[in-house]
C-alpha cells in the first residue's frame, strides 16, 4: 500500500498561540494578507461557562480534491503519497479551484505585497515571482517529504523532514506521518482518541484529523 500522508490536530491541547501560523509564514515567504496555515477561534457555552476552542486549518490534501476536479489545465494533482499540488507552470490562476476548495484554503496574488510597502533585503532575497498570478496553498513542506524520501528519514519522526508548523507547535497538538501505516505514530494516535474530519460529509476525504476526545473502551 502506498502512503498517505496526514495531519492530526489535537484541539484538546491547541492554544490558539498562533505559532504555526508564524513557522508557516516563515518557512513558505507567504506574502501579508496570505496565511496558508491559519487558527479559527470558536466560542460556545453561556456565560458563565463559555470554553474556547482553536482549530488551526490549511489545505486539508483530500484524497478526493474538488480543486482537482475543476482546474482546466490539471495543475492541480494528486500525488501517489497524498499530498495535493500545484504546478506554477502551467496554472493559469483562473480561480476555479479558489472558489471550488470548501475549506478557503487557497489564493491567488497578482501583485508583490511586502510587509511595510518597500520590499526589505530578506524579502527581496526570498520573493518568488513564479507565485503570481497562480493559485497557490499548503504543501504540507512538500520539499521535506521530498527530502525523506531521499533520505529513508521518516516525517513526523525526524523534524527536518516533517512540516513547520508540526515542528513549532509548543503545547504538542500538532502530529504527522503515514496514515496507511499502521504501526506509524500518527495511526497508533488515532487508533487511541476520537476525531472526526472537517466537511467530510461532502466526500472530500482530507487527510486532516481533529482529535477531541479520549477512545472509547
Amino acid at each position: 500500500m502506498s502512503k498517505r500522508y496526514a495531519m492530526a490536530i489535537d484541539l484538546r491541547r491547541c492554544v490558539g498561540c498562533q505559532t504555526c501560523t508564524a513557522a508557516c509564514k516563515s518557512a513558505n515567504a507567504t506574502p501579508p494578507g496570505v496565511q496558508w496555515r491559519r487558527v479559527v477561534d470558536f466560542e460556545a457555552g453561556d456565560f458563565p461557562n463559555v470554553r474556547r476552542t482553536f482549530m488551526p486549518v490549511a489545505c486539508m490534501h483530500c484524497a478526493d480534491p474538488p480543486c482537482m476536479h475543476v482546474c482546466p489545465t490539471t495543475a492541480t494533482k494528486k500525488r501517489d503519497d497524498g499530498l495535493v499540488t500545484i504546478d506554477y507552470d502551467i496554472c493559469i490562476g483562473c480561480a476555479n479551484c479558489v472558489m471550488a476548495c470548501p475549506y478557503d484554503a487557497r489564493s491567488i496574488e497578482h501583485e508583490p505585497q511586502f510587509a511595510y510597502g518597500t520590499a526589505m533585503e530578506s524579502e527581496t532575497a526570498r520573493f518568488d515571482e513564479g507565485k503570481l498570478g497562480v493559485a497557490t496553498k499548503c504543501t504540507f513542506c512538500k520539499d521535506r517529504i521530498d527530502e525523506a524520501a531521499r533520505t529513508g528519514k521518516t516525517p513526523g519522526v525526524d523534524p527536518e523532514v516533517t512540516p513547520a508548523c508540526v515542528n513549532s507547535c509548543i503545547s504538542g497538538a500538532m502530529h504527522f506521518g503515514d496514515v496507511n501505516d499502521p504501526n506509524s505514530n500518527i495511526s497508533q494516535l488515532l487508533r487511541e482518541t476520537q476525531h472526526f474530519r472537517m466537511h467530510e460529509e461532502l466526500g472530500t476525504d482530507p487527510s486532516v484529523f481533529y482529535i477531541w476526545d479520549e477512545g472509547g473502551t
